[in-house]
């Protein structure tokens, strides 16, 4: 290992710049965990131009890719750019010149990651990529490192903080969902484009890669059920409220006998649920192991800092693996195929919020399409709407397949008696 670890940036965005922060602060820090400097020798930028609040301390600023992928002197890319065909294509560069990879990047670790991990094995180079689920969260070297000697069960939690901030906001306020994310827009929590938030899309990609990871088993984006939070009303919430549930988009990696299911969809905790109390931008997770139990890593979801410090450690673990002599021999593949389970084999409790016709045998209709469907009531609201002949009927059933479930809302959606199905939920927690 030389006397200097050069390291090349790609992107100086807020995680970029919070990277560049830290070296720089840090660098006292760091030179006593590896043995020797640090320093970014070349930032790629889409604007040379543009002024920046950080102090590169002589690194040399650059618009071209190549500039960087093809600099013999760079040990280190780090990848804090996003996007993913071409940003695909300059890693693969990348590792094939022998340089070693740290990414934030989990629309490509979803996607490509196993491809890229398997060239740089073969390559002789790691690639970490911890800030590309959770931010701040350890989660990733916690499930290849801390619990490696465990058999992971489950894993659930909350891992997108601008559909948290989104929920936390509409219960804690009682504003409605399109305010809400209005707001979370002004203060940057939420995209322009709030697509892949609100609907699922950036938790599924996490939840791919924690599932993949935490089973040891190849699980793609296309594995995982999703369903965002742009349908939730201020009504659903309310009577989550008054059943003793809160609600959150929980993303669910759960393995039974080798048989795995991946979900993220708006779910009901019990108010005494930890997860319950994670509220605003913040993200926690949950993972159940056979032996060490239930553990629970809680922190910052996204920010420059936060992420740039999970970013930062990566590239200390590279450093040190440089040291050692064994830069990519960590990587292993998947131990077991991908088994999915089938809708008959995924059990879970369900909340139904229905507008139904207020008069007689309208209750026992309901009933008795629910007990021909094997499905159980654990808790029943019924109020009417005043001034209307109709009432809203809220159910949460006891636990029953998917298949079950399915069938019996098929069933309810044609039924005389039900005007609509308002609303409908999984329901995770409590007995």
């Amino acid at each position: 290992m030389s006397a200097e670890v050069r390291v090349g940036l790609l992107g100086l965005g807020t995680v970029g710049t919070g990277v560049v922060s830290i070296i720089s602060r840090h660098q006292e820090e760091l030179r006593h965990q590896v043995g020797c400097p640090v320093t970014v020798t070349k930032v790629l930028v889409r604007d040379k131009q543009k002024h920046r609040p950080v102090d590169f301390d002589g690194a040399f600023i650059t618009d071209d890719i190549n500039d960087v992928l093809t600099d013999p002197e760079i040990d280190i890319i780090i990848e804090v750019m996003g996007g993913v065909e071409s940003t695909r294509e300059h890693l693969l560069t990348a590792l094939k010149n022998g340089k070693h990879v740290v990414t934030a990047n989990k629309d490509l670790m979803a996607l490509y990651g196993s491809e890229l991990l398997k060239v740089a094995a073969e390559n002789g180079c790691d690639l970490y990529y911890e800030a590309s689920v959770a931010g701040g969260i350890p989660i990733i070297r916690s499930l290849c490192d801390g619990l490696a000697a465990d058999r992971i069960t489950k894993m659930m939690g909350i891992v997108n903080g601008t559909t948290n901030y989104i929920l936390t906001k509409m219960i804690q306020e009682g504003s409605s969902y399109e305010d809400v994310l209005k707001q979370a827009q002004e203060l940057g929590f939420a995209e322009s484009d709030p697509t892949a938030d609100v609907e699922g899309l950036d938790a599924a990609r996490k939840m791919a890669i924690l599932a993949t990871l935490g089973f040891s088993m190849p699980v793609g984006l296309d594995d995982v059920s999703v369903r965002g939070i742009s349908s939730v009303t201020k009504s659903d919430l309310e009577y989550c409220d008054q059943l003793g549930y809160t609600m959150k988009l929980i993303g669910l990696a759960k393995r039974d006998d080798g048989r795995v299911e991946v979900s993220v969809e708006p779910t009901l905790l019990p108010k005494t649920h930890p997860l319950a109390a994670v509220h605003n931008e913040y993200n926690a997770v949950y993972v159940y192991g056979e032996a060490v139990g239930e553990t629970m890593f809680y922190g910052p979801g996204a920010g420059s800092l936060p992420t740039a410090t999970a970013v930062v450690s990566d590239l200390v673990t590279v450093m040190k693996n440089m040291r050692l002599g064994v830069s990519g021999r960590t990587v292993q593949g998947p131990l077991h195929e991908r088994v999915l389970k089938q809708d008959n084999e995924i059990e879970s409790k369900y909340f139904l919020r229905l507008r139904v016709l207020d008069q007689a045998g309208t209750f026992q209709a309901v009933t008795s399409l629910f007990a021909s469907h094997e499905v159980s009531f654990e808790k029943l609201l019924q109020l009417p709407i005043e001034g209307e002949e109709v009432a809203e009927v809220i159910v949460i059933t006891h636990h029953t397949s998917k298949q079950n479930y399915e069938a019996l809302y098929k069933k309810l959606s044609e039924l005389d008696v039900i005007e609509s199905i308002e609303s409908c939920y999984r329901v995770e927690g409590g007995h």
